[in-house]
């Protein structure tokens, strides 16, 4: 890996707002929250992927940003929670019904079904979460489509994060705390917003090698061949369990487990396996979203997409919606790294201010962090 030059100017993230989670289900009409006294006759709504809103992670902080916006705005909310795939398409329906001005689909398997609808209704705006919407004549060696870096429809705003990044910082943090020499990582679905997490995970211990003489190894994804354990979904169960014990079991004593609720079945093989094993969580600060794993958390490596959603909402409330894609990035504080809460005292006491260091050489382009899946 080669560290070059290179800057990123992007703008800036709105403050994250808090809400309370509403739960809805795929075949009932949608769940809506608000004040009746609303100020706006705007609606914005949102539909989930089949992790549901109750993973504590990237959907939850998704319908949190949509309600803090509606919040914000005087307006009512709606939201739609998917079971499975195929309920992508008739939950966007079922919202256009309910005659909403904005839709928010919530990440990158929705892509199809949140295109098909934006060229149906393009008197309706359209958002997505970890998807470019750029699918259209852009194929790779496979066959598949890659994405060009242009928004297929005009009506549609990508949200995207650099999370290869913060990433980087976790990735370093692993290292440095590591006493077997071996961490880990593994994903629920091989696609770009799990890989890019991978990406800078592999990266950043690499750095922390070259800066420090080492050879911490990384096990569960190979950057180079892009190869590595996935459990074939976003669902917490045997798959993961599996997965992250077959990590344990070549001696990681700190796993990333990217992919929603996975972590939860990566938890429990390391309480299974006992010692002084570490988690990192992903997409939320874990150590804040779900307290009954915060005993193991070393850190989170964060995107802001409560603030990502909740600024998308805001402007196309006040008629500044437009197609251009969305990026968080260190420098915006669209992505980051969250504190070590009860794992300060563990850590080298040196490390928090080695990775301030790291973060600022990457938002001066001293360090380029580079993934395939970043976004264009």
């Amino acid at each position: 890996m080669k560290f070059t030059s290179r800057k990123t100017a992007l703008a800036g993230l709105a403050t994250l707002g808090a809400s309370a989670l509403v739960l809805t289900g795929c075949a009932a009409a949608p769940s809506d929250s608000g004040d009746s006294s609303a100020k706006s006759d705007f609606l914005p709504c949102m539909v989930s992927d089949d992790g549901g809103y109750d993973d504590h992670s990237f959907n939850e902080s998704g319908l949190n940003g949509l309600e803090a916006a509606a919040k914000a705005i005087g307006s009512e909310e709606k939201h739609v929670q998917s079971s499975s795939e195929d309920d992508y398409a008739p939950n966007i329906d079922n919202l256009l019904s309910e005659g909403c001005n904005l839709i928010v689909t919530v990440g990158f398997k929705l892509s199809a079904a949140t295109v098909e609808a934006a060229k149906a209704n393009n008197d309706v705006e359209f958002a997505i979460i970890d998807d470019g919407l750029d699918n259209e004549g852009a194929t790779g060696d496979d066959g598949k489509a890659t994405g060009d870096g242009k928004v297929d429809v005009e009506n549609g705003k990508p949200i995207l994060f650099d999370t290869a990044q913060a990433a980087f910082l976790g990735g370093y943090a692993a290292a440095s705390y590591s006493k077997t020499g071996v961490v880990g990582t593994f994903g629920g679905i091989p696609i770009p917003p799990v890989t890019i997490f991978m990406d800078g995970f592999v990266d950043g211990v690499k750095y922390f090698n070259e800066q420090k003489g080492k050879d911490v190894k990384v096990v569960g994804w190979d950057k180079d061949s892009q190869n590595g354990v996935f459990t074939g979904g976003f669902a917490a169960g045997v798959e993961a369990k599996t997965a992250a014990q077959g990590l344990l079991d070549q001696n990681a004593d700190v796993l990333m487990p990217v992919g929603g609720p996975i972590y939860q079945s990566a938890a429990e093989a390391i309480r299974d396996k006992g010692g002084d094993i570490a988690l990192i969580g992903v997409d939320a600060d874990v150590y804040e979203s779900d307290p009954s794993v915060k005993d193991l958390l070393l850190t989170s490596v964060m995107k802001g997409i409560s603030a990502g959603v909740e600024d998308v909402v805001k402007n196309a409330a006040d008629g500044k919606f437009d197609n251009t894609p969305y990026v968080g990035t260190l420098e915006n504080d669209g992505v980051g790294l969250a504190p070590f809460h009860d794992f300060e005292s563990k850590v080298d006491s040196g490390l928090q201010g080695e990775l301030d260091d790291i973060k600022a050489k990457i938002i001066s382009g001293d360090i380029t962090v580079e993934s395939k899946a970043s976004p264009k």
